[in-house]
């Protein structure tokens, strides 16, 4: 989440007289994330979370995303629901953007997940995965190996002032994961962004998911390396393996991984940190004149990169260990 369009008092008044969630009472801009624009609303019906989608959303998506998470809320996942307007749509404009309300969830993120909370989130992105089958509307996504060498062309010119010697070890990465992606897996709605501020917790409970605006249709497995990089690694660069353990073995209590996908972990968690480590170098490198956001150090992803590339087989992330 992230604030680069500014709204007035007098336009979102003006957008809110749509719904019936009663007067405005506050709105601020929440800085975290790099994506969207986000407003947490206090209206006479309580909180809620207002998103203008940027120019890195296409508009045609929003009805995937939008019915996904009604998809989710109706099969027990916990996420936010799509308040409608008194025309009965859940999608408008304010600001010159598309926007949209959504319910607030109750709930804090971590900010050290132990092995509990990975454990929580295993179980949470499986049942995710199970639910998601089913879900009529497709996207693809664009953020998979596909997508990867336009950022790469974006940042390429920069990327050494970054970290020295970046852009040839991201050029070694792309030729390698483009030869050896693998096909076949299991497929279904991937969440694709599940970091541990898109997760809360109540009581040391797992309480919702949030933010399912990277969600798309692509390797289940491969939402899982997204989480092993996500929530499986110390400040300090170490992977932790009880973690990465506690991960998947909840994940697998719920939804059995196929010894295919167990064999292609190393290669997909690679790729997932590939794709993190290009998209944070492009927001790092192109920050909006103005823009209240606080983009991601991609330097974090190059040790979480290079960690990968040393490893061979998926028993050095826990399974079997």
């Amino acid at each position: 989440m992230a604030v680069y369009t500014d709204v007035s008092p007098e336009e979102l008044e003006a957008f809110l007289a749509h719904y019936v969630i009663g007067r405005l009472r506050a709105f601020k801009g929440i800085a975290e994330g790099v994506e969207n624009s986000n407003y947490l609303l206090q209206t006479e019906a309580g909180s809620f979370i207002l998103t203008l989608y940027e120019k890195r959303v296409k508009r045609d998506d929003l009805p995937f995303f939008i019915g996904l998470m009604e998809h989710l809320a109706s099969r027990g996942i916990a996420c936010p629901q799509p308040v409608k307007t008194r025309e009965g749509v859940a999608l408008g404009e304010l600001a010159g953007r598309p926007a949209a309300i959504a319910t607030f969830l109750i709930g804090t993120s971590v900010r050290r997940p132990t092995a509990a909370n990975c454990a929580a989130v295993g179980e949470a992105l499986a049942r995710l995965h199970e639910a998601g089958a089913g879900f009529a509307l497709k996207r693809a996504n664009a953020l998979s190996v596909a997508g990867w060498r336009p950022l790469f062309a974006a940042a390429q010119g920069r990327a050494d002032t970054v970290v020295p010697g970046l852009a040839g070890l991201i050029a070694d990465e792309l030729d390698a994961l483009e030869a050896n992606w693998p096909e076949g897996l299991p497929d279904g709605v991937i969440h694709a962004d599940l970091f541990p501020d898109n997760v809360f917790f109540t009581d040391e409970k797992l309480s919702g998911l949030i933010d399912f605006y990277f969600a798309c249709n692509d390797l289940l497995a491969y939402d899982v390396s997204i989480c092993l990089n996500a929530w499986c690694f110390e400040p300090d660069g170490a992977f932790n393996i009880t973690k990465g353990r506690a991960l998947l073995a909840a994940y697998q209590a719920v939804r059995p991984f196929s010894e295919a996908e167990i064999a292609a972990l190393p290669l997909l968690a690679r790729g997932s940190a590939l794709r993190f480590l290009l998209t944070r170098l492009v927001d790092w490198l192109n920050v909006p004149p103005g823009a209240l956001v606080r983009p991601h150090d991609p330097k974090e992803y190059v040790r979480k990169l290079r960690f990968h590339r040393t490893v061979t087989s998926a028993r050095d992330y826990g399974i079997g260990a």
